[in-house]
């Protein structure tokens, strides 16, 4: 399932001032029927570039010799 924008910034925020876990985050919002996997995945983004939105791929470009 995918997180809303809402739900997404409210993740965050209680993910940076309390240090909520994913295991916390769901017993915290239980009635809005999100996933382990998918809160996961939303802090993994979150400690990695700092913001909910997802980046775009960095792709290697060949040299030319």
């Amino acid at each position: 399932m995918e997180v809303s924008q809402k739900r997404a910034i409210l993740i965050k925020n209680l993910y940076l001032s309390k240090q909520y876990s994913a295991r916390r985050l769901l017993s915290e919002l239980p009635d809005k029927g999100l996933k382990f996997g998918s809160i996961d995945s939303l802090l993994t983004r979150i400690r990695k570039s700092g913001t909910i939105v997802r980046l775009p791929r960095q792709r290697q470009t060949a040299f030319s010799a």
